[in-house]
């Protein structure tokens, strides 16, 4: 039987869009205080984690991940080992991981990988953390990651993980316009404190406080999908299009054909359109691939991290 009867323990997590973001004044120490209001979309990360002494990762999926590493630098990879480190486990795992989220999309993977092996880990090592426990080792790992541990719909503040939930009722449908090439968050945010700069005279002072507006907060109360398009929005949006001009047009060509609105996801490229019906999202979706633009649907919220098997 060999290696057939290790135990192993799979989890899949969500990937989330951005659907409002503030970035804040620049500060002392090269970050911004944000303020988002994130939802945990349908598109999950499945991670499998199995008994081994030493530490492994792979990827497997329909995503392209040739330049992903697969060393402490990959967050699935540092989850692992800082459970490890704080439980004082003495073993390994060897992690796989299924991709459905695109790479470098401002779409939370990586993060969703890191939320799911904590919680494969925990369950498969016994190290009996649960979720509570594990929420401070997430927020160490990243400002994504507690929330892909969270799932739903909620408000980040802070340097974006110091979350609250959001009440939300429903469901919205979202179209996904992905591009080849990423965006880099530091040089986005890079080129939004550049253009602040340039403009301080009409966009007056950035405010050192951000929060998300009430009118957000009531159109995921009330799931109300016309007004969440009215109200969506993203201050790094004017630096992504500056970067990547080409998405201009992406969002001028989604909102034409059916999308009640277009917004860029975080730092971008990824475009998240807000359409009306699962009918909307499916024709948006074929105007899309037909001009040949990679797209995905997806709806939300979901649930966060959750163990779907074990063996």
């Amino acid at each position: 039987m060999g290696t057939s009867q290790r135990r192993a323990v799979t989890v899949r997590a969500p990937g989330k869009i951005n659907v409002f973001f503030r970035v804040g004044a620049l500060q002392d120490d090269g970050y911004h205080d944000v303020a988002s209001l994130y939802q945990a979309v349908s598109l999950f990360e499945e991670v499998t984690a199995a008994e081994a002494d030493d530490f492994s990762l792979r990827f497997t999926g329909p995503i392209e991940t040739a330049g992903l590493p697969v060393d402490d630098s990959n967050l699935a990879m540092a989850a692992a080992k800082l459970l490890a480190a704080r439980t004082g486990h003495a073993g390994g795992v060897e992690l796989t991981v299924l991709k459905r989220v695109p790479v470098a999309g401002g779409m939370g993977g990586g993060s969703a990988d890191a939320a799911a092996t904590l919680v494969a880990c925990d369950e498969l090592w016994g190290t009996g953390l649960g979720r509570a426990g594990l929420l401070p080792l997430a927020a160490e790992l990243g400002a994504d990651v507690p929330f892909a541990l969270e799932g739903g719909t909620a408000v980040g503040t802070g340097r974006g993980d110091e979350l609250s939930p959001a009440l939300a009722k429903g469901s919205f449908h979202w179209v996904l316009a992905l591009s080849d090439s990423g965006l880099s968050t530091p040089v986005v945010y890079r080129t939004l404190d550049q253009h602040r700069d340039k403009h301080v005279g009409d966009l007056g002072k950035q405010p050192d406080l951000v929060k998300v507006d009430t009118a957000v907060l009531q159109a995921v109360r009330v799931g109300d999908a016309g007004s969440l398009a009215e109200a969506m929005h993203n201050d790094l949006q004017v630096a992504a299009l500056k970067l990547a001009p080409a998405l201009t047009e992406l969002l001028e060509l989604g909102e034409s054909r059916g999308a009640l609105a277009g917004i860029v996801s975080g730092s971008g490229p990824t475009i998240a359109f807000l359409v009306s019906s699962a009918q909307e999202a499916a024709k948006l979706l074929g105007v899309l691939t037909r001009r040949g633009v990679r797209a995905l649907t997806a709806t939300g919220p979901v649930p966060g991290a959750r163990v779907l098997d074990t063996h």
